[in-house]
């Protein structure tokens, strides 16, 4: 229990610097052409999978696919956001930011209603395809984690595209657990309860965009200019 509390303490953390955590949505230095081919790459393979996993999740009825599929949308929106709105007005990347949160939470409340529904049913997901998607979805994060590790001691907004790629690697070791654990019991109890930490996660998430979002539209009408982000030496 000391374990799991500690763990849920950690990644609770995490989830407040990922995918527009505090001052994501802050001005920053402009992005470098390296950087921005990353975002784009990183956009494109977090858009794809977030089909795979969609389209996967609801062929296997695995819930925890479907909520890994959620983090691989709000990573696309973070790269989308970064890609589009990083040097326009406060008032812009704000309700961009506000778009966002709402579709998280939408989403998210639909995974959570389905780990529900499946575990009313007594739905046994198939554990083979959650392995092997689960696995290819660990290898796309990977491959976009060793990418932006030059880029994690940047600005807020660049840490918080780091931290939300790292957040990923965690979150795909989480559903290969889960194909395990359905594997092992024969029950979708473990995809259910996987599942439900992830939504829950991503709610808590979008809670912070949308507060923050909200926050930053008010200043935008006051006229209040935002506070610059903090630019750092990339530590290699």
């Amino acid at each position: 229990m000391l374990v799991y509390l500690r763990f849920e303490r950690i990644v609770g953390e995490m989830s407040k610097h990922c995918c527009g955590g505090n001052n994501f949505d802050n001005r920053g230095a402009p992005l470098s052409g390296r950087y921005r081919l990353i975002l784009w790459i990183a956009l494109i393979v977090n858009g794809g999978m977030f089909l795979i996993e969609v389209v996967a999740g609801l062929a296997a009825d695995s819930v925890s696919l479907q909520a890994d599929a959620l983090d691989f949308l709000g990573d696309a929106s973070n790269y989308g956001i970064s890609l589009f709105v990083f040097s326009m007005a406060l008032r812009v990347r704000a309700k961009a930011a506000l778009f966002k949160g709402l579709v998280m939470a939408l989403f998210g409340v639909w995974v959570l209603g389905t780990a529900v529904f499946n575990a009313l049913l007594g739905t046994v997901p198939g554990a083979v395809t959650m392995g092997v998607v689960g696995t290819i979805a660990l290898f796309a994060n990977a491959a976009i984690f060793a990418m932006l590790w030059a880029y994690r001691y940047g600005d807020s907004n660049m840490r918080s595209v780091w931290l939300c790629t790292r957040n990923d690697v965690i979150g795909n070791f989480a559903v290969l657990a889960a194909a395990v654990g359905v594997f092992g019991t024969g029950t979708g109890w473990p995809d259910f309860i996987v599942a439900s930490i992830m939504a829950s996660l991503a709610l808590q998430s979008a809670w912070v965009i949308v507060r923050q979002a909200l926050m930053e539209i008010r200043q935008a009408d006051d006229g209040i200019s935002p506070p610059s982000a903090e630019i750092r030496p990339v530590k290699q």
